[in-house]
């Protein structure tokens, strides 16, 4: 499984950005994608992770200002980001479960991608 992230870059504080993950690989479905960010100096902490019951869960930090979306049939998610502020500044990172086409499972992470919003 490959995770590929990419729409990170430098904005100003109350600016957008969205990022975008797409799965590729001998994938059976999608069954969890999420992102994750980790600011620096601090631990990692959830952003945002799209349920397999069709739900989405946020971070308490990014509520109302963040979007997540899928588009399952590209295995592709998506992480809309409004209202940028200098503590949203962190790497990025997708996370995806998977059923695979051998019927495993797999848990990835990709990359990353590095988020700088200046104040």
């Amino acid at each position: 499984v490959q995770l590929q992230a990419s729409g990170g870059g430098l904005v100003q504080a109350g600016g957008s950005l969205r990022l975008s993950c797409a799965a590729s690989g001998s994938i059976r479905s999608v069954v969890v994608m999420a992102w994750y960010r980790q600011p620096p100096g601090k631990q990692r902490e959830l952003v945002a992770r799209a349920n397999p019951d069709g739900t989405t869960t946020y971070g308490d930090s990014v509520k109302g200002r963040f979007t997540m979306s899928r588009d399952i049939a590209r295995k592709t998610a998506y992480l809309q980001m409004n209202s940028l502020k200098p503590e949203d500044t962190a790497v990025y990172y997708c996370d995806v479960g998977v059923l695979l086409t051998d019927s495993s499972s797999a848990i990835e992470r990709g990359q990353g991608t590095l988020v700088t919003v200046s104040s």
